[in-house]
C-alpha cells in the first residue's frame, strides 16, 4: 500500500498530474508522493524522438513523379500540452510531417529538389514546427533521405551526363591542339632564326632513329647546304630573267 503513494520519475521524464481528471501541474524527476484514487500521474519522455516518414510518391512542380521519404527529429517541451491537446503526439507529428512533405516538395522543381535538398528540408521543418507548437513539441530537424527517380528519367539523365562529359573532352582536346600548334609554330620560328639549330635538331633525330633496330638507311643533308643551293638557284633565276627583282617604290 505504501508504494501506491510513491512514484519515481527518471531524469529524462516529466510527470503530468491529474486529480479526479483535472490538470494539477507538472511533477519533476525524483520521488513524488501521490494520493491513491485521487491522483493520476502520466509520465512523458522528454528525450529527442525520431519518426520516419514512409516513402511516398510526390509530383514535383515540373510534373515529375518521384518517391521520397524523410525522418523527423522532435522533442516534447511542454508535457502538459502534449497530453491535453493531442491524443497521440507521435502519431500526430508523423502524419502532419507526411502531409507537409507532399505539399512542400510539390512546390519545387526536380532540379531544386536534387540540388537544394537541405533548403527544402529546412522549409519543411519550419512549417511543421509552427503547427506542432500548440502540442508542446519542438521540431529540431527534418532530413530528406532517399529521392528515387523513375527508371526512364534515370536513363535520360545518364545520357545527358555522358554527352556533357564528351563535350568537355572535345573542348579540352581542341584547346590542347591549339596550344600544341602555337608551341610548334614558335619552335619552328626559333629553329629557323637560330643558325645551326636545324642542323642540331637533325642530329638529335638521327640519334633517336639509330636506337631503333631497323635496316633503313637515312641520309642527312646539312640545312646550310640546302640554303646555299636555294641562294644559287635564286641568283641563276635573276640572271636569266626568270625571276624579277622586287620593284623599288
Amino acid at each position: 500500500m505504501v508504494f501506491g503513494f510513491l512514484k519515481i520519475i527518471n531524469q529524462y521524464e516529466k510527470g503530468v498530474l491529474f486529480g479526479f481528471g483535472q490538470y494539477k501541474g507538472i511533477r519533476n524527476p525524483g520521488l513524488n508522493f501521490l494520493i491513491p484514487i485521487y491522483h493520476n500521474l502520466v509520465v512523458v519522455d522528454t528525450r529527442v524522438k525520431t519518426v520516419d516518414i514512409p516513402k511516398q510518391e510526390v509530383m514535383t512542380k515540373d510534373n515529375v513523379p518521384v518517391m521520397i521519404n524523410a525522418v523527423v527529429y522532435f522533442q516534447i517541451e511542454d508535457p502538459d500540452q502534449s497530453i491535453i491537446e493531442v491524443q497521440d503526439v507521435i502519431y500526430a507529428v508523423s502524419k502532419y510531417a507526411q502531409t507537409s512533405l507532399r505539399n512542400v516538395t510539390g512546390q519545387a522543381t526536380l532540379d531544386e529538389l536534387l540540388s537544394a535538398r537541405q533548403k527544402i528540408a529546412e522549409k519543411l521543418r519550419e512549417i511543421v514546427d509552427v503547427e506542432t507548437d500548440q502540442w508542446g513539441v519542438d521540431v529540431t530537424a527534418i532530413e530528406l533521405q532517399d529521392i528515387e527517380l523513375p527508371e526512364t528519367l534515370k536513363r535520360t539523365m545518364a545520357k545527358q551526363a555522358e554527352a556533357e562529359r564528351e563535350r568537355r573532352a572535345v573542348i579540352i582536346n581542341s584547346e590542347g591542339e591549339v596550344v600544341a600548334a602555337e608551341n610548334i609554330a614558335k619552335a619552328a620560328k626559333n629553329l629557323y632564326a637560330t643558325p645551326g639549330a636545324l642542323h642540331l635538331r637533325t642530329l638529335h633525330t638521327i640519334n633517336d632513329l639509330s636506337s631503333d633496330k631497323s635496316e633503313t638507311c637515312v641520309y642527312a643533308v646539312p640545312i646550310e647546304f640546302l640554303r646555299a643551293i636555294e641562294r644559287i638557284v635564286d641568283l641563276l633565276e635573276i640572271k636569266t630573267g626568270q625571276k624579277s627583282e622586287p620593284k623599288k617604290k
